[in-house]
């Protein structure tokens, strides 16, 4: 079976790049690049044109890749997205994910790897990089644990103020000075929390924030 790999990114040169080696593959075949993604829903018009598995840069001007892996969860749910990025930031990886996207890559990648990571996506259903491995796995496809399901019932006022905050672009000195309190406070909440609610950083708060509903991305 071949299957057909659209690329969605507005660097023209690194798109004609990445489309000629996986051009070389004959378990693959390009079904069309776009540079945002109006284009892609241009493109989604004609029936030949749909690919099996779409490969998005998130910076794009227009309609960015988040926007775009987000239309096409609601209208394509069956093409898979593999984000294909230089965005490195926690957020970004989580506002993907939170799309539907299947996995996500960084640009610096090696043919090997993406080459590894399209196959993963169309036969497993996901991939998640090393870099993305121990952010992702045990905050979205291992199962909330059972005391994390209870510790939103015993989370505080004040907790809760800074989980929500904490799921912003604020530092923690900005928090502190949000809720009034010194930074050693906030790093004492932030300290208490991880341990309470079983998370070893930041975009693990983030994740269970989203998960019981405390935000929404």
């Amino acid at each position: 079976m071949q299957y057909k790999i659209a690329i969605v990114d507005d660097h023209i040169l690194m798109a004609d790049a990445i489309a000629n080696m996986i051009g070389q593959n004959p378990k693959y075949r390009i079904s069309f690049k776009a540079k945002n993604g109006k284009e892609v829903q241009t493109k989604l018009n004609s029936p030949e044109n749909v690919p099996d598995l779409i490969l998005m840069d998130i910076n794009m001007p227009i309609f960015n890749g988040i926007e775009t892996t987000e239309w096409l969860s609601l209208h394509h749910k069956d093409i898979k997205v593999l984000a294909l990025t230089m965005n490195d930031d926690e957020l970004s990886i989580i506002r993907m994910f939170r799309a539907g996207a299947k996995g996500y890559l960084l640009k610096d990648a090696s043919s090997d790897e993406l080459l590894y990571a399209i196959d993963s996506v169309l036969n497993k259903g996901f991939y998640y990089s090393d870099f993305v491995a121990p952010i992702m796995m045990n905050s979205i496809l291992s199962k909330t644990k059972e005391a994390n399901a209870q510790n939103i019932l015993e989370l505080k006022d004040k907790e809760l103020e800074f989980i929500q905050l904490a799921c912003t672009e604020m530092t923690y000195k900005e928090i502190a000075d949000r809720m009034n309190l010194s930074p050693k406070t906030i790093d004492g909440y932030r300290d208490h929390l991880f341990h309470k609610l079983d998370v070893k950083s930041r975009v693990g708060l983030v994740l269970f924030a989203v998960k019981k509903n405390i935000i929404k991305l």
